[in-house]
């Protein structure tokens, strides 16, 4: 295996994005890889569902090679071939985060050599990765700045723990991604928070766009409750602060147990640190970006790096050979550039 990439699993936040963040580098580049110490970090080290889909799913779109391809495993390899554009359909099987898989293949499908129609399956809500609001109000918004167009669309939610949302991607191939500048979000032009309730009563979504009002003012026309199909109960505030250059999406998510009020308290306060710093990228977006900017250039400024998105500089360094710059501004601001 001396022509393959070897990455150490376990290095920095030693989770799933470092996995995600390879594979898709792979297929975009056509460079073999190896992973070790798979998911080491984590309570319950190796591969999940949502990552094994995701790795399957790579390794269909570019007819690859793979070892370790099987649950809870720690080891695995990827000798790419040619990405191929074309209709797809990747299912979790499970509540783990559909909208992960899209993140891993939409690097590779960009610059595949046609359009591709893909319909990825499971968690779209589940609180511990993106959100589909996040994808389709904060994250495609940006690639069409930059190029990429792409569309994608909900069909069905998907609730920790039933999963079983559905939601569709349109990717049209992309012959270079244009630079990225994304230093100041400008003024804000809408404010949304959405209630969003599966088979719940009513007053959940009303007690959390409640305090939605009471804390961050915002006005009853700003809140809305959306009913929304999904296989099994389930509830997420989402709160879309659309800016001139950006929209910041913050999502909390529902769970058994918690009081509605806390679900709300939790969004508004991550709404208020955003705010409260000033830089326009949130730090959700931040480890997002790391891959299109080292890609096609440019810079952002954001909140202090997470630990998620400092790993993820290193891997997307090791993979692409080139390091994104981190420099440190006043008042808890960092600018990342290329």
């Amino acid at each position: 295996m001396s022509n393959y990439i070897h990455i150490d699993g376990s290095q920095g936040e030693g989770g799933g994005q470092i996995l995600r963040t390879v594979l898709s580098l792979s297929a975009l580049t056509g460079r073999a890889v190896r992973v070790t110490k798979v998911r080491a970090k984590r309570s319950r080290p190796g591969l999940l569902r949502q990552h094994l889909t995701a790795f399957r799913a790579v390794a269909t779109i570019c007819d690859g090679q793979v070892e370790g391809a099987t649950l809870g495993s720690g080891e695995l390899s990827l000798q790419p071939g040619s990405v191929r554009a074309g209709s797809y359909h990747f299912a979790v099987g499970t509540a783990g985060s559909a909208c992960l898989v899209f993140q891993t293949l939409i690097w590779p499908l960009l610059f595949a050599d046609g359009p591709s129609e893909v319909v990825f399956e499971g968690g779209t809500h589940n609180g511990k990765s993106p959100s589909f609001e996040f994808i389709a109000h904060t994250f495609v918004p940006l690639l069409r700045r930059m190029g990429a167009e792409v569309q994608v669309r909900i069909e069905r939610h998907g609730f920790y723990p039933k999963g079983g949302g559905r939601f569709a991607a349109k990717i049209e191939p992309c012959a270079a991604l244009r630079r990225l500048e994304l230093m100041d979000g400008g003024d804000v032009r809408r404010r949304e928070a959405r209630a969003l309730t599966s088979r719940l009563p009513a007053h959940i979504a009303e007690r959390e766009l409640a305090v939605v009002r009471r804390l961050a003012g915002w006005e009853r026309f700003e809140c809305h409750h959306h009913k929304v199909r999904s296989p099994g109960p389930g509830n997420a505030l989402v709160l879309l602060l659309e800016r001139e250059h950006v929209t910041e999406t913050i999502t909390a998510v529902g769970e058994r147990g918690l009081a509605a009020e806390k679900v709300a308290e939790a969004a508004v306060h991550q709404l208020e640190r955003y705010l409260q710093v000033g830089a326009p990228v949130g730090e959700y977006l931040a480890d997002q970006l790391i891959i299109p900017l080292t890609l096609a250039g440019g810079g952002f400024r954001t909140v202090e790096l997470s630990h998620h998105a400092t790993t993820n500089i290193d891997v997307v360094a090791a993979m692409l050979g080139t390091r994104l710059s981190v420099d440190r501004e006043a008042d808890g601001v960092v600018r990342v550039r290329m």
